[in-house]
């Protein structure tokens, strides 16, 4: 320990050894000088003669203490005193050190090797790198763990909680595609003892999301053919714009100029011919062509001619009009001339196939004029639907048309191709709901205009008012030989 010393200016009789007697008498003027013995030579240990000078001094008196209120820093003055100081200190705390950094680490690793990894998803490997973790050489952590194949899954009403079950002994036995690989020795002799029942509520709602998955694939599938499907039946039906564009075809107002070609042709002279149709060898003079004028009746040649140019349009485009064959206005009147009612080989020669180019069998629809005395109905031999149809803008009504067109369509089956039919299971048809006649003079429009709209494919969607109308298209379509 040190000595505390004091500063202060030592009193003159502090270096006296002997004292003196007060009863001195003054009258002795020489003081004797103190006399001291040599002293024996030998060395003497440095804490004595430390002493033996401390013991000639007073006792020294302790200096003021003062009152420190607050924490103060005072210099340091002793550096080297304090590194020896450190020096020697760093030993002794040397095997403290190890030991906690060794416990430490161990309870870290313990800590690691009964953690899982559950990985958002699935058939992935998390590798807990112990190099990356700052271990000492002593801390014997040598284990690694490696979670295989494990996928995190999402439980009704929350996460799903970890289990903390042991790895070498609860994850290897559950089979749920869990892995764990243990590369090493365990530390020392210790035995864990672990819950396994969270593993087993674990693998339960693993196998529960594995069936709602397998739900929830199939319905994808299903979702995915229906698509499918939907896309299908869009390509197969008909646009719209089509349908649209076909229905405004048949009431295209006329330009201007035709107005005023078809009014030249109505003024011209009665025996000036307007037009010849070389192929039918049909000619239309101004007297025959003021039948299309407001208030008369159609005559033969105008509907002949107009039928003709109605399969024209069909040969000319016939990816947009159906297949057609068109009588002219002769052609029942010379089936029925027989004795009988019926005359079929009168006809015969009427559908060579010379004259033709085609078979009637080949035909969608087969389009026969009907003329009664002063009224216009048509009879169609409908191929495609297996029908034969009767239409009378009057609503009227003859089952002896439709039984003789049935028997001459066998009949000429026969003959064209030496095939018998049988049409006993097709449907006679007496179409009403069709655009009705509401004066006596329109009959030969509507029979052409339903001979019209029945070969384009389109439902008969026009009324009494559309007839002037089409009288004048009709002028001027046979005016110039072209059916649009």
């Amino acid at each position: 320990m040190g000595v505390m010393t004091s500063n202060r200016k030592r009193p003159e009789g502090c270096m006296n050894l002997v004292n003196h007697t007060t009863n001195s008498s003054p009258s002795d003027s020489h003081r004797k000088r103190l006399k001291f013995s040599p002293m024996p030579t030998r060395p003497a240990s440095t804490s004595n003669g430390v002493v033996s000078r401390i013991s000639r001094y007073p006792d020294a008196k302790p200096p003021l203490v003062r009152e420190v209120h607050a924490p103060c820093s005072r210099p340091r003055r002793f550096h080297l005193s304090r590194a020896q100081s450190k020096t020697s200190a760093s030993a002794s705390d040397d095997d403290m050190g190890n030991l906690l950094e060794r416990t430490y680490q161990k309870a870290k690793s313990s800590a690691l090797a009964t953690c899982r990894f559950l990985l958002p998803k699935g058939k992935e490997v998390i590798d807990v790198d112990v190099e990356s973790i700052e271990v000492s050489e002593d801390s014997g952590v040598e284990e690694v763990v490696e979670v295989h194949d494990l996928e995190a899954k999402v439980v009704e009403g929350g996460v799903q909680r970890r289990s903390t079950s042991s790895p070498d002994s609860a994850l290897t036995n559950n089979g749920n595609n869990l892995k764990v690989v243990s590369a090493g020795k365990t530390w020392g002799s210790e035995v864990h003892e672990h819950d396994l029942s969270d593993v087993h509520v674990y693998k339960k709602l693993l196998e529960a999301a594995h069936r709602r998955s397998d739900t929830l694939q199939r319905l994808h599938f299903e979702i995915e053919l229906n698509e499918k499907r939907r896309d299908t039946f869009n390509l197969l039906r008909p646009k719209k714009e089509l349908v649209e564009e076909v229905s405004r075809e048949p009431f295209v107002p006329l330009t201007n100029e035709e107005e005023n070609e078809v009014e030249r042709a109505f003024s011209v002279n009665r025996k000036k011919i307007l037009v010849t149709h070389e192929n039918s060898n049909i000619e239309i003079t101004g007297e025959k062509f003021w039948c299309l004028g407001p208030g008369a009746w159609l005559n033969d040649e105008v509907i002949n001619l107009y039928l003709e140019l109605l399969k024209e349009r069909e040969q000319r485009e016939p990816q947009k009009f159906l297949k057609c064959h068109f009588f002219n206005t002769f052609f029942y009147k010379k089936l029925i001339s027989g004795r009988n009612g019926y005359d079929f080989k009168s006809v015969r020669r009427w559908t060579s196939q010379r004259k033709l180019g085609y078979g009637l069998f080949e035909c969608d629809k087969i389009f026969v004029p009907i003329h009664k005395e002063i009224h216009w109905c048509l009879a169609v031999i409908n191929k495609k639907d297996k029908k034969f149809q009767y239409l009378d803008s009057l609503k009227g009504r003859d089952n002896h048309v439709l039984h003789v067109l049935a028997k001459y369509f066998v009949d000429e089956v026969k003959d064209k191709t030496g095939k018998d039919i049988d049409v006993s299971t097709w449907e006679k048809e007496f179409v009403e709901d069709l655009p009705e006649q509401e004066n006596g003079f329109d009959c030969g429009v509507f029979m052409i205009k339903y001979a019209d709209f029945y070969s384009r494919g389109l439902g008969l969607c026009f009324k009494q008012e559309h007839m002037p109308y089409f009288r004048l298209r009709t002028a001027k379509e046979i005016l110039r030989l072209k059916a649009d």
